[in-house]
């Protein structure tokens, strides 16, 4: 799964731990997302949609290589 996660962030000018702390979940876990180490959960994916104003479908996206594999 691929996000922009990352520039969204940056876009606003939060820090992970800042990111973290509105999310209530570690910076680990924020660092961990944004380098698509881990995908986060369906209810975390939405508080990360609603966090930002966007559509889940904005920020996380299927890595196409993936699929295509499958």
């Amino acid at each position: 799964m691929r996000n922009r996660l990352k520039v969204l962030r940056a876009e606003r000018n939060w820090s992970q731990a800042d990111l973290a702390e509105k999310l209530d979940v570690s910076r680990q876990s924020v660092n961990a997302i944004e380098t698509g180490k881990y995908d986060p959960s369906l209810p975390l994916a939405f508080k990360i949609a609603q966090l930002f104003g966007l559509p889940i479908e904005q920020i996380f996206s299927a890595d196409e290589t993936a699929q295509a594999a499958e």
